[in-house]
Protein backbone atom coordinates (compact mmCIF):
# COMPACT_ATOMS: atom_id res chain seq x y z
CA UNK A 1 0.00 0.00 0.00
CA UNK A 2 2.78 2.43 0.88
CA UNK A 3 4.61 1.65 -2.34
CA UNK A 4 1.49 2.42 -4.39
CA UNK A 5 1.09 5.72 -2.54
CA UNK A 6 4.70 6.61 -3.27
CA UNK A 7 4.32 5.69 -6.93
CA UNK A 8 1.19 7.83 -7.15
CA UNK A 9 3.02 10.75 -5.54
CA UNK A 10 5.96 10.36 -7.93
CA UNK A 11 3.59 10.24 -10.90
CA UNK A 12 1.73 13.34 -9.69
CA UNK A 13 4.98 15.28 -9.23
CA UNK A 14 6.33 14.16 -12.62
CA UNK A 15 3.11 15.28 -14.33
CA UNK A 16 3.20 18.73 -12.73
CA UNK A 17 4.24 21.35 -15.32
CA UNK A 18 6.00 23.33 -12.57
CA UNK A 19 8.23 20.30 -11.93
CA UNK A 20 9.04 19.95 -15.63
CA UNK A 21 9.95 23.66 -15.76
CA UNK A 22 12.03 23.35 -12.57
CA UNK A 23 13.98 20.40 -13.96
CA UNK A 24 14.64 22.35 -17.16
CA UNK A 25 15.86 25.46 -15.30
CA UNK A 26 18.06 23.39 -13.01
CA UNK A 27 19.55 21.51 -15.97
CA UNK A 28 20.24 24.73 -17.91
CA UNK A 29 21.95 26.25 -14.88
CA UNK A 30 24.06 23.14 -14.36
CA UNK A 31 25.10 22.94 -18.01
CA UNK A 32 25.86 26.67 -18.15
CA UNK A 33 28.10 26.53 -15.09
CA UNK A 34 29.75 23.37 -16.42
CA UNK A 35 30.44 25.10 -19.74
CA UNK A 36 32.01 28.07 -17.94
CA UNK A 37 34.39 25.94 -15.89
CA UNK A 38 35.17 23.73 -18.89
CA UNK A 39 36.05 26.77 -21.02
CA UNK A 40 38.25 28.16 -18.24
CA UNK A 41 40.15 24.88 -17.85
CA UNK A 42 40.53 24.41 -21.60
CA UNK A 43 41.79 27.97 -21.90
CA UNK A 44 44.36 27.31 -19.18
CA UNK A 45 45.46 24.09 -20.87
CA UNK A 46 45.76 25.88 -24.21
CA UNK A 47 47.96 28.50 -22.56
CA UNK A 48 50.14 25.72 -21.16
CA UNK A 49 50.35 24.09 -24.58
CA UNK A 50 50.84 27.11 -26.81
CA UNK A 51 52.30 29.89 -24.65
CA UNK A 52 54.15 28.39 -21.70
CA UNK A 53 56.49 31.40 -21.64
CA UNK A 54 53.56 33.62 -20.67
CA UNK A 55 52.72 31.38 -17.72
CA UNK A 56 56.41 31.30 -16.73
CA UNK A 57 56.55 35.10 -16.55
CA UNK A 58 57.64 36.08 -13.04
CA UNK A 59 55.37 38.30 -10.97
CA UNK A 60 57.28 41.27 -9.59
CA UNK A 61 60.72 40.51 -8.15
CA UNK A 62 59.64 37.19 -6.66
CA UNK A 63 59.96 33.64 -7.89
CA UNK A 64 56.23 33.10 -8.38
CA UNK A 65 55.21 32.88 -12.02
CA UNK A 66 51.97 34.01 -13.61
CA UNK A 67 50.81 30.40 -13.94
CA UNK A 68 50.45 29.96 -10.17
CA UNK A 69 47.80 32.66 -9.57
CA UNK A 70 46.01 31.66 -12.78
CA UNK A 71 45.84 28.05 -11.58
CA UNK A 72 44.65 29.20 -8.17
CA UNK A 73 42.10 31.36 -9.94
CA UNK A 74 40.72 28.28 -11.68
CA UNK A 75 40.31 26.53 -8.35
CA UNK A 76 38.61 29.58 -6.86
CA UNK A 77 36.36 29.85 -9.91
CA UNK A 78 35.24 26.26 -9.43
CA UNK A 79 34.52 26.92 -5.75
CA UNK A 80 32.63 30.13 -6.58
CA UNK A 81 30.51 28.43 -9.26
CA UNK A 82 29.71 25.59 -6.87
CA UNK A 83 28.70 28.12 -4.21
CA UNK A 84 26.52 29.95 -6.73
CA UNK A 85 24.78 26.70 -7.71
CA UNK A 86 24.18 25.77 -4.06
CA UNK A 87 22.80 29.25 -3.32
CA UNK A 88 20.44 29.04 -6.30
CA UNK A 89 19.32 25.56 -5.29
CA UNK A 90 18.71 26.56 -1.68
CA UNK A 91 16.93 29.82 -2.49
CA UNK A 92 14.82 28.78 -5.46
CA UNK A 93 14.89 25.13 -6.47
CA UNK A 94 14.35 23.61 -3.02
CA UNK A 95 11.47 25.96 -2.19
CA UNK A 96 9.77 25.30 -5.52
CA UNK A 97 10.23 21.55 -5.13
CA UNK A 98 8.75 21.67 -1.63
CA UNK A 99 5.71 23.55 -2.94
CA UNK A 100 5.22 21.01 -5.73
CA UNK A 101 5.50 18.12 -3.28
CA UNK A 102 3.10 19.74 -0.82
CA UNK A 103 0.52 20.31 -3.56
CA UNK A 104 0.88 16.74 -4.83
CA UNK A 105 0.48 15.29 -1.30
CA UNK A 106 -2.56 17.51 -0.68
CA UNK A 107 -4.17 16.29 -3.91
CA UNK A 108 -3.32 12.70 -2.98
CA UNK A 109 -5.00 13.06 0.42
CA UNK A 110 -8.14 14.55 -1.15
CA UNK A 111 -8.45 11.67 -3.59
Amino acid sequence: MIRQDQEALVAAVAADPRYVALVGRRARLGWTLSAIIFAAFVGYLLLIAFDPALLATPIGAGVTSLGIPLGLGLILLAIALTGFYVRQANRHHDAQMAAILNDAMAQDQRA
